[in-house]
């Protein structure tokens, strides 16, 4: 039985890919680059800042110049955190489902906190979220399952009574590792590796629609775990 769940950010629960192209493309315009569509950069957003330089200026973490790239995109991000994200179609009415049943929910991103908060806030859900779980609270990130049993701990669930959703397979990773159920959200950013159905999720759903029909499948199953 499903007593909570945890919501990757960034193309889980919100689409935050058009304020991470436009700070990506205001970067570009100060190194006298030319801009690039949304589309190009889509598929990194679950990469935060790393997957934005990478995909824009083709760079990676040890090359020269990353770093202070990777700095002045943080300080741009933080400026322009909520202009055009917004919560995936369907999403607004899964909390409200959730909350009406009791069920807790929560985020649990890579995303620091420092941006995490102020954009939950502004999407108007930090007074709703049961936890909030940023890439920096705690030692190790995701792939590691050190965020998630954080999160679950703190809502004082057992991991196994937690659902995990997220788009990126790091996400699925640290779910199994933690001992929770997981699924994929196939509407997000799901990056440019292994296609989803290698990822070894117990669903994949195509809309937020989808992970309440799967829980509701999940308590309707003869003698099922969750």
């Amino acid at each position: 039985m499903i007593e909570a769940v945890l919501f990757d950010l960034d193309g889980t629960l919100a689409d935050t890919a058009p304020d991470m192209a436009l700070t990506v493309n205001r970067l570009l315009e100060r190194h006298g680059k030319p801009r690039v569509p949304i589309e190009a950069v889509r598929p990194h957003v679950s990469k935060g800042a790393r997957g934005m330089i990478g995909a824009a200026f083709g760079l990676k973490p040890d090359d020269a110049g990353f770093q202070a790239l990777r700095e002045d995109f943080l300080a741009l991000y933080e400026e322009n955190l909520c202009v055009d994200s917004r919560l995936f179609p369907g999403m607004e009415e899964l909390l409200d489902a959730l909350e009406a049943q009791g069920i807790a929910w929560g985020v649990v991103t890579n995303k620091f906190e420092r941006f995490a908060r102020p954009l939950l806030a502004a999407l108007g859900l930090a007074d709703r979220a049961a936890v909030i779980v940023g890439g920096d609270t705690c030692p190790r990130p995701k792939p590691f399952p050190d965020p998630l049993l954080f999160a679950a701990a703190q809502m004082g669930i057992a991991p196994m009574q937690t659902l995990y959703v997220g788009d990126d397979e790091r996400d699925v990773q640290a779910a199994r590792a933690a001992g929770m159920p997981v699924l994929v959200a196939a509407y997000g950013y799901l990056g440019d590796g292994a296609p989803p159905v290698l990822w070894g999720a117990d669903g994949i759903v195509d809309s937020p629609v989808g992970i309440g029909a799967w829980m509701r499948e999940m308590r309707a199953e003869p003698g099922a775990a969750r």
